[in-house]
This record gives C-alpha cells, sequence and structure tokens, in this order.
C-alpha cells in the first residue's frame, strides 16, 4: 500500500477500532429483512477528487440504500424537471420531524422535502415513465452511473418492504388526496420500494457521495452523471433537510451534507473534496447508524473537515511532479543522472490541510516509480500547514523513509517538522530538511547505490 494510502486509511481505522465497540441502537426490524443484519458489521470508505479510494471493513459487501437513493433520485428529477418545476411538487424546506412523518404543506399538500419520504415519493414519482424508458430503469440507469457500475436490486428486501410498506402506502394515498402525487399511489410505490432495495457497498456509496462533491462528476469513471448546479442545488438541501429532525445538530457539530438510510448506510460529502460512506446497522431513535454518525463526527473534528472551514484549493496545491534528471542542475554527468532519474520530486504551494496534504502524498507515490530510491517534497512555496495536514504528512513520509526510500524535505520556513527522534538516526533514513531543493535533490542521489 502507498505511502498516501497508508496516512488516510490509518485514519478510517483508528475509526473503526474506537467506534466497533459501540452496541447501542437497534435493527430496523420493521422490515422483516433489514433486522437479519449482521449488527457488528462497521465499514467506512473515502474517495478523493482525484478518484483515490480509501477503506476499512469489508467495504466491498452490499447492503441495500434505502433512504440514501433519495438525493441521488432527487438530482435525476432536477436533472429531468429543472429546479422549478420540481419545486411545484416537493418543496426544500427543513421539516424538524421523521423521515416517516406526515409533512405536507397546508396550502398546496407539498411534502417539506424530497429527504423524508412524502417528499421522496412524490419525487421518484416525477421521474418519467415511458414504455421505451420505464421510471424505474432511469433511476436504476443514473443511479449506478452515480455509482460507477451497473447496480441490481436486492429481491428478497424488496419483498420484504412490499409486505410491510403500509405507512408509505398511506403517505402515498393520503399525498394523492391533498392533491400533488402526479401518478397513482400503487404505481408511485413500486417504484419507491424498489428504488430503497437497490445494492450497494460502502465504497459505491462513497462514489456516489463524492460524485456530488465533484460537481456531478463522477472522480471513478470521468462521467458527468448531473450537470454541476444540480449537484449545488442536492447537497444544499442534504445539508439542511438529510439528516431529519438531527439535521441541524449534524451540520453544527459534523459539517457536512449528509444523507442517512434504515439499512445502516450513512454517506457524507466534502464539496471539491471527498466522498465519504459508512455502513452500520444499529441505528439510533432518528434512524441513522449510531457507529456511523460517531465515525464521520471524530473524522471530521480530527481532520477538519466542516463545511465551514475555508479547504486549500483543489487545483493549485501540487505544482510538480517529476524526477530530479528533468530539473536544471550543475551536475551534467551520465553518472550523476542516472542517480537524478530515481529521485522522485513533487512541489506543493499555498496553505495545506487534510485534503491538500492526501493529494500531495499521492503525488509523491505516483512520480516515484517501483526503482525509485529517493524522495524529495518542496515546501519551499507553502505558506502554511495546519496540525492535522502536518501530522499527515508526517505519516506518509514516515512509511517512506522506513521503506528504506532515502527521503528529503525542502523546507526554509521550517512548516513541516521533523519525524520524533529524527534528528538522531541513521544519515541514510533519516528524513532530512534542506533549504534549497537542488540541496535536497543532491543529498538524495549522492546516497543511492550504482
Amino acid at each position: 500500500m502507498s505511502a498516501a494510502a497508508e496516512a488516510v486509511t490509518d485514519a478510517l481505522r483508528e475509526l473503526h477500532t474506537r467506534f466497533a465497540g459501540l452496541r447501542d441502537g437497534q435493527l430496523a426490524d420493521y422490515i422483516p429483512q433489514l433486522a437479519l443484519a449482521e449488527p457488528d458489521a462497521f465499514r467506512l470508505a473515502l474517495i478523493s477528487m482525484d478518484g483515490h479510494r480509501y477503506s476499512t471493513g469489508d467495504a466491498d459487501v452490499p447492503f441495500t440504500m434505502q433512504s440514501v437513493s433519495k438525493p441521488f433520485v432527487y438530482a435525476l428529477a432536477l436533472s429531468v424537471l429543472g429546479l422549478d418545476e420540481v419545486g411545484r411538487w416537493v418543496n426544500a424546506e427543513p421539516s424538524g420531524e421523521a423521515f416517516n412523518a406526515i409533512s405536507l404543506e397546508p396550502a398546496t399538500g407539498r411534502p417539506d422535502n424530497a429527504m423524508v419520504n412524502a417528499g421522496a415519493i412524490v419525487t421518484t414519482a416525477l421521474i418519467p415513465d415511458t414504455p421505451d424508458a420505464p421510471g424505474f430503469d432511469r433511476i436504476l440507469d443514473c443511479l449506478s452511473r452515480f455509482a460507477g457500475r451497473q447496480l441490481d436490486v436486492d429481491e428478497q428486501v424488496y419483498a420484504s418492504e412490499a409486505v410491510t410498506g403500509d405507512r408509505n402506502r398511506a403517505l402515498a394515498y393520503l399525498i394523492r388526496s391533498a392533491g400533488p402525487l402526479p401518478v397513482d399511489p400503487v404505481a408511485a410505490m413500486e417504484t419507491y420500494f424498489r428504488q430503497c432495495a437497490l445494492r450497494v457497498t460502502t465504497l459505491d456509496l462513497a462514489a456516489m457521495a463524492a460524485t456530488l462533491a465533484h460537481g456531478g462528476v463522477n472522480p471513478l469513471t470521468g462521467v458527468e452523471v448531473v450537470p454541476e448546479p444540480v449537484a449545488a442545488q442536492v447537497l444544499a438541501v442534504m445539508a439542511t433537510c438529510g439528516m431529519y429532525d438531527a439535521s441541524g445538530d449534524w451540520l453544527l457539530r459534523v459539517g457536512l451534507p449528509a444523507k442517512s438510510g434504515v439499512s445502516g448506510g450513512l454517506i457524507a460529502s466534502g464539496p471539491a473534496r471527498f466522498g465519504l460512506a459508512t455502513y452500520s446497522p444499529l441505528l439510533d431513535p432518528t434512524g441513522t447508524s449510531v457507529r456511523g454518525r460517531a465515525a464521520f463526527g471524530a473524522l471530521s473534528e480530527r481532520l477538519g473537515l466542516h463545511l465551514m472551514h475555508n479547504p486549500a484549493l483543489a487545483g493549485s496545491t501540487v505544482t510538480l511532479v517529476t524526477t530530479a534528471d528533468d530539473l536544471p542542475s550543475a551536475q551534467a554527468g551520465p553518472w550523476e543522472r542516472a542517480r537524478r532519474e530515481r529521485v522522485a520530486v513533487v512541489a506543493a504551494q499555498g496553505a495545506l490541510d487534510f485534503t491538500a496534504a492526501e493529494r500531495v502524498l499521492y503525488a509523491l507515490d505516483e512520480a516515484r516509480p517501483q526503482e525509485t530510491g529517493a524522495a524529495v517534497l518542496d515546501l519551499r512555496q507553502v505558506t502554511d500547514i495546519d496540525p492535522v495536514a502536518r501530522a499527515v504528512l508526517q505519516s506518509g513520509l514516515g512509511r517512506l523513509v522506513e521503506g528504506g526510500v532515502r527521503t528529503a524535505v525542502a523546507d526554509p520556513a521550517g512548516h513541516l517538522v521533523l519525524l520524533p527522534g529524527a534528528g538522531e538516526q541513521d544519515e541514510r533514513t533519516a528524513l532530512r530538511p534542506f533549504d534549497s531543493r537542488e540541496e535536497a535533490v543532491a543529498w538524495c542521489a549522492s546516497g543511492l547505490a550504482d
């Protein structure tokens, strides 16, 4: 595993270890098939805007989406019909009520938002249904593109929901009686139950959350699933309504647009930064994964992920990824050039936070082929490194050193504190600071075997 992957995965593993022992909460036993879930299951995944994937637990084991499907169907409706038309049928205001509450505007009969069941049923019903393109096929295709692979339906969970979904049926008939349900309630519920029973993995959900964070473009496939304005609109509703009657407290404490589901799935999106997902089926009274909520809160605090913090600009962090033989040098001999082509060089600029630090470490991995024995990180244009980014960089660079990679940092301002005890280590393995990039390169090259 690369230094970047190890540094980020370590954070996920620590959270997994820290919260795996939580036994609070209950399985969603009102859907019999969901009551069969393994209560100790716990998985975490994160996908960056560059498509870098990190996970812990059995992140490729499938489960059903349930209410986590709602923002993605809402995105499809907005893409097809536009915000004004969808807004005629479904409002965008926090309800302050539970996910299955009867929350309809007195004057119009509109559901409060597309994240509660009433609004989600209407949103699903808005997807055009034609003989050539049935509504559910459109939903399946769209959500598959969000995940970056073809999804399918868990027929057993679908059947279990169809048998026990009387409250949702009652909501559908109530909405129809008030006027704003555009299709027959029976047809609406058939599609809605199948939508909720779509199977995904934790990594799939991380990819879906990352696609919303990436302006509607899947960072794994490069496919534009929905236009950027639609992705922004969906994230706004997730931020204010995605966690139901706990949405305000969630935004205050965790600070990320999020959506939960009663199977135990939970997603969060850091705009222009990452998609985050977890699965653990023990639920709190709001229908949210107990372990997932705790882990997301701790991760947000630890890595400074709160939406209201000012992240580094994604496109401006890494300014150079190369090997030293491509850089100007006073050394021109063939012997020296042969050594320099084995020295990876990455330069960064600006203020570095967690997201930027992950990008820097990943660039070092990309720049360093298998035969490369040394790495230089150029921080001369870096203005600041926050404590979280410093720890991530120290961890990643430390792994390079431990792996026998001769590693140096051009850091005249002293932004990156040396690893504990680094000054006492053998010269061959110590992480060395230098005032210039050329000095760092020369030191790395001088220690490589011919």
